[in-house]
């Protein structure tokens, strides 16, 4: 089959990553395509760029859920895409709360931007807040279920089924984001809790390095240079466990979250 597998993703700690180099993997050796492009827009430099697909793309993609949409940070740059004919693939992934309309809001947003959308699935992923929560996720079970989609999503290519979007779960008009609760049951806006650094810091500049926003100061790792999306990169990829937050509605949703979500929710397919 001539046709080009693509992979276009925003992963901060490498989960949405990993599924989304498995499924494209997966198809490529269903369709006979030995080589895959990857785009992975995480850092902010990508995302400046222009990004074009044609009829003869295959394109999956993966963001990341953020309090139950697709991060609004990422929406300017996915408007932009342009897909003109290219089919795909919609994938999200979560840290096992839920993914409410983050699904359909990707995969609108594809539809808009000329993509034929055929597939759609939402994974979980070990939680951005916590090490706890959905820990060591995508796991084997989890890519069980990524073979089973990327067969499936084949199987649709090769039969020549690709006429008409995917229906997908999510209602729209969207729910407003997911805002988290004080103990009280009252919301609690976490948006402006920025990350601290503690004596362990060595300035590797590792987490300046992966911040997708770009905000850490490339030559002080304390300071901040702009908004903080709590995307765990910092935290997640500090060599030295020099980075954690301390504000007290951020520890107290991320208790409630561990405490609360602690079955197992499995990856949803739509094909």
């Amino acid at each position: 089959m001539s046709k080009n597998i693509c992979t276009l993703y925003f992963s901060a700690t490498g989960t949405t990553k990993r599924v989304i180099d498995y499924i494209a993997n997966e198809v490529s050796i269903i369709l006979g395509n030995g080589c895959i492009n990857n785009v992975d827009f995480t850092l902010p430099l990508v995302r400046q760029q222009e990004l074009c697909f044609n009829k003869d793309d295959i394109v999956i993609v993966g963001v990341p859920v953020y309090a139950g949409r697709v991060p609004n940070v990422l929406l300017k740059f996915l408007k932009s895409v342009k897909g003109n004919g290219a089919l795909a693939a919609a994938v999200v992934l979560y840290g096992n709360r839920n993914y409410d309309d983050a699904l359909i809001e990707l995969r609108d947003i594809l539809v808009s931007g000329g993509f034929n959308v055929i597939g759609g699935a939402a994974f979980v992923g070990e939680h951005s807040f916590s090490k706890i929560l959905a820990k060591n996720r995508p796991d084997e079970q989890d890519l069980n279920y990524a073979k089973k989609f990327a067969n499936g999503f084949s199987e649709k290519i090769q039969e020549g089924k690709i006429n008409g979007t995917v229906a997908v779960k999510g209602i729209s008009p969207y729910r407003f984001y997911y805002k988290p609760k004080d103990k009280n049951g009252n919301p609690v806006d976490i948006r402006r809790v920025l990350p601290k650094t503690n004596d362990y810091c060595i300035k590797c500049m590792t987490c300046a390095a992966n911040c997708p926003m770009g905000s850490i100061d490339k030559s002080d790792p304390s300071k901040l240079n702009g908004i903080c999306i709590k995307c765990g990169a910092c935290i997640k990829k500090c060599p030295k466990g020099a980075k954690y937050f301390d504000d007290e509605r951020y520890l107290q949703h991320k208790h409630e979250l561990e405490e609360g979500l602690t079955y197992r929710r499995e990856p949803e397919l739509f094909l």
